[in-house]
């Protein structure tokens, strides 16, 4: 299942040329703490043939002095770096690392399972395609797990393996299996979650991690790897909207001027006819220039240069759309939070929000509600805890051009930024978007006269002014 090839020996060229072009699977593992996350991980990497001898012999005398397995090798060694986490055998931190097999490359995030490092699991969540959720045999579906389970669900993350671990434990048992994946479809039904699969394993013994288990002759279904190189991801990105938010503008001399950037979705052309937001002026792809050349057309995830036929004014923040598929500019969204500070969030604060690379001030203004992890159900509030999720009216002091998280993951995302600290405090989601268009006139309100038109509402009810938000 490693990815040796014999081609790496009668023909390296040939073997790059197929290394590069395998398709890439970014997926994070989650769930409650000691449920088996950075095991499973190490099991991976290590029944693939994917560590070193020096790693692998440093692993064993690590396991020598901090191990957690018992006589085993404590394989979770192999991604919990910190010296934290191997004292107290938990994960803190995000840990990222990258195999590969002959069918496909991977990128996978060990995400921490206490309460307390919910935020590091969002984190390590955001561009992720697919999400292994953890679950001890002995204990099933516990907080933490619906907690994890909802997030993937907000994060828009569409394909979702069960790996119900430490069946070693319940005497390889099908029963506990399968009460415990109906307490999961149950779940995954309430959230919404297109794509569940479901597999019994010991990833310390690595039953059904890479190979199937003559432990568990009754389940017939694939492997852990099996279904990780087999899940279909091609079809999950919007590639009727496109949208391509500027990060950089190269300007290396009078002859060339370039807008760099990663296209968010949507498939880009030369030719294609263009507007630039919030500006709204047009113009026409001249070329899509690339580390290897220029191209015709190109896909999402793409980092790219985008040369235009006309010199207009277009800076670090803007996004260039086509056309005929414009996203809406509002200063007002409906989003979900997710709570990343020790200080609780409460309405009427002030905030700088960062929408892909657009950077906004800004205010909560109300607080909806909470969600109650426990049953989903939603919670009146007027504020939010640490690790606490919940749906907030947010007023921006400038137009953005945003779309529904669910249409859009990377346009439909943004972060709350504390003023004065600089610090992260919230990711977001949007839900709603308010247009800022006046309907009667059908012209954009330019942000002096929203402004304007906010401070006379607010201050001077009597006058009755037209609302443009």
């Amino acid at each position: 299942m490693s990815h040796s090839s014999e081609l790496i020996a009668s023909d390296i060229e040939a073997y790059l040329h197929q290394h590069e072009n395998k398709d890439l699977l970014r997926l994070l593992t989650c769930g409650s703490v000691d449920d088996g996350k950075s095991t499973l991980i190490g099991r991976l990497l290590y029944d693939t043939k994917l560590i070193f001898e020096d790693h692998l012999s440093t692993l064993h005398k690590d396991n020598a002095r901090v191990g957690n397995a018992g006589d085993a090798l404590d394989l979770a060694l192999l991604v919990d770096g910190l010296q934290s986490e191997r004292e107290q055998g938990i994960t803190i931190d995000v840990a990222y690392r990258y195999f590969s097999t002959e069918k496909r490359k991977f990128i996978i995030a060990d995400c921490p399972g206490h309460e307390q490092y919910t935020r590091n699991m969002a984190t390590g969540a955001s561009n992720c395609e697919l999400a292994i959720v953890m679950v001890d045999a002995r204990k099933g579906l516990l907080t933490q797990t619906r907690r994890h389970s909802y997030i993937v669900s907000k994060l828009g993350i569409r394909h979702v393996v069960v790996a119900i671990n430490k069946m070693d434990l319940v005497n390889y048992d099908e029963k506990v299996f399968e009460s415990i994946k109906a307490d999961y479809q149950a779940m995954a039904s309430q959230l919404g979650i297109p794509d569940v699969s479901y597999v019994p394993l010991s990833a310390l013994t690595g039953d059904n991690v890479v190979s199937l288990s003559e432990n568990m002759p009754w389940y017939t279904g694939e492997s852990l790897m099996g279904m990780l190189e087999g899940v279909e991801i091609s079809r999950d990105q919007n590639l009727d909207l496109m949208r391509f938010p500027v990060q950089f503008v190269n300007r290396p001399d009078d002859s060339f001027r370039g807008y760099c950037g990663t296209l968010a979705s949507g498939i880009l052309r030369q030719g294609d006819e263009i507007i630039a937001l919030p500006s709204g002026q047009k113009s026409t792809v001249s070329s899509i220039v690339t580390y290897d050349g220029e191209l015709e057309a190109v896909a999402p995830n793409n980092a790219i240069t985008v040369t235009l036929a006309d010199e207009i004014d277009i800076s670090r923040g803007d996004m260039l759309v086509h056309a005929t598929t414009a996203p809406v500019s509002t200063d007002r969204v409906t989003a979900s939070l997710v709570w990343m500070s020790q200080d609780a969030l409460k309405a009427q604060h002030d905030y700088d929000f960062k929408f892909a690379s657009h950077n906004v001030t800004g205010r909560i203004t109300d607080i909806a509600h909470k969600i109650d992890i426990n049953n989903f159900n939603t919670l009146d509030t007027q504020e939010l805890a640490l690790n606490e999720i919940g749906i907030a009216e947010i007023h921006l002091n400038s137009p953005v051009a945003v779309d529904r998280y669910s249409d859009i993951r990377k346009t439909g995302a943004f972060i709350v930024i504390d003023r004065l600290s600089n610090i992260t405090v919230a990711a977001g989601m949007v839900e709603d978007i308010h247009s800022a268009l006046d309907t009667q006139q059908n012209r954009t309100y330019t942000a002096a006269e929203i402004a304007l038109n906010r401070y006379i509402r607010d201050h001077y009810p009597e006058w009755g002014t037209q609302s443009v938000e």
